[in-house]
């Protein structure tokens, strides 16, 4: 690929700050279109190049070529449980530490391509949701670039799961829900679970999505007094059937944890929560989450459940805090311990799975490969897609003006075999660049 060069910066004859990326390819819907990007580092938001050229007069300060490089809205992952030695659910006996340790997370996060994402909490006592999700909330409206991946909210999978389908959820912490709502107000704090309220300088509530199975104590009844607070229901750790999943959704269930994991597998008979996907009629088709990992799902379900709703498919990577550390046997929750092999996770003396240590990246050049995705569809799964699901389709996961400045410029390595491995080159993050591993 050529080398790219920065241009001499041109005096503005505005107080804005302007950036174009020029000699790129943008990912607009399932294109890559060859256009600049112009950025305004006031703002830390993409602006409307023709507009700001010739109505507002405004010309850039600095002008970098990308030599044709790829340049996509920054990634979003929605359920990461934690990389680099921390573990969002485990508490230290000084919660600066805990605070220490998402701050770590956050600035390694962002150099994989990572810029938006929900800390995600796994089963546990009420104690660690309420002291833990105050650290967890959304924090972009700090706007600080230097801080590195931002927080969309907290993702609280579990404890209302199915005994049966936990996976590595400890089982002496998952509770049945019988009071509904009341139950989740308890086990969360009331106060973690509050509505956003529309005021300017009013901070979201910390929770952001919830996983649980819908057919466990009265948690159907509890969807709608969820989603009412701009909470996302997924229907994940669940032994439900196909009608108890289309309930679900016709109650306000919007996403599937992790398809194909922890849940019923397909049955011609009862396709269970699969058959949500290929639902026809007034029932909407949830999103869904797959781990592209190669150990989780086998690369023909990646494509199976990328045939059957393509728009609906959000790439995860379920990272455990030891993504990023070396092999080896390290200590998890309550007494239990993993195991890690590569990019393999284990609970020890067992083949449960224990999330992954992959990187979103790796995931889609995995999509891009096992589905014959293009490098947009491929780009969309951790982009624009997620962003819907969020409710956040105005400010992330694309690069039309008027939305945040988070992008990833990527590159293209092709194999002898013609896979496609896309390399992250930089992100940016609210109009700064923040990670550069080409000198661009």
């Amino acid at each position: 690929m050529p080398s790219a060069i920065q241009r001499e910066p041109i005096m503005s004859t505005t107080k804005d700050r302007i950036t174009k990326l020029t000699n790129c390819r943008l990912v607009k819907g399932d294109s890559l279109v060859e256009q600049d990007l112009w950025i305004s580092l006031t703002s830390g938001k993409i602006t409307h190049g023709q507009d700001a050229f010739y109505g507002q007069r405004q010309i850039p300060d600095t002008v970098i070529d990308l030599g044709g490089r790829i340049v996509a809205p920054g990634f979003i992952d929605v359920q990461l449980n934690g990389a680099h030695g921390f573990d969002f659910s485990i508490l230290p006996d000084d919660m600066a530490d805990y605070s220490a340790g998402v701050r770590l997370v956050n600035k390694a996060l962002v150099r994989t391509g990572v810029t938006s994402y929900l800390p995600t909490l796994t089963s546990q006592d009420s104690e660690v949701y309420q002291k833990s999700l105050p650290f967890l909330a959304p924090s972009g409206f700090l706007r600080l670039p230097g801080d590195g991946a931002e927080s969309l909210g907290a993702h609280c999978e579990g404890p209302f799961l199915s005994p049966t389908k936990n996976g590595i959820h400890n089982t002496e912490f998952l509770q049945s829900a019988p009071r509904g709502f009341a139950d989740l107000e308890d086990c969360y704090g009331a106060g973690n679970l509050q509505a956003r309220s529309k005021a300017p300088n009013m901070h979201p509530a910390p929770i952001k999505m919830i996983t649980s199975a819908p057919e466990i104590g009265n948690i159907t009844s509890a969807i709608p007094e969820i989603t009412m607070r701009d909470i996302v229901f997924s229907i994940g750790h669940s032994e439900c059937t196909y009608e108890q999943a289309s309930a679900a959704v016709e109650a306000g269930a919007t996403m599937i944890t992790h398809l194909f994991n922890a849940m019923r597998p397909l049955h011609h008979r009862n396709p269970g929560i699969f058959g949500l996907l290929g639902a026809a009629g007034s029932l909407p088709r949830p999103y869904f989450g797959v781990i592209a990992d190669g150990i989780h799902l086998h690369p023909t379900c990646v494509k199976l459940a990328f045939n059957a709703h393509p728009d609906g498919l959000i790439l995860i990577t379920d990272a455990m805090r030891f993504a990023g550390l070396a092999d080896g046997i390290y200590n998890w929750t309550n007494g239990d311990r993993i195991v890690k092999r590569g990019a393999l996770l284990t609970l020890e003396g067992s083949d449960k799975l224990a999330g992954s240590s992959i990187t979103l990246a790796e995931c889609v050049s995995n999509l891009l490969n096992w589905a014959d995705a293009t490098i947009p569809e491929a780009i969309k799964a951790v982009t624009s897609t997620p962003a819907r699901m969020l409710g956040l389709a105005l400010t992330k996961g694309t690069l039309s003006s008027g939305a945040d400045a988070d992008l990833v410029v990527l590159s293209e390595d092709r194999g002898e075999r013609g896979n496609v491995k896309l390399i992250v080159d930089q992100v940016w993050k609210f109009g700064v660049k923040v990670h550069d591993n080409q000198g661009i």
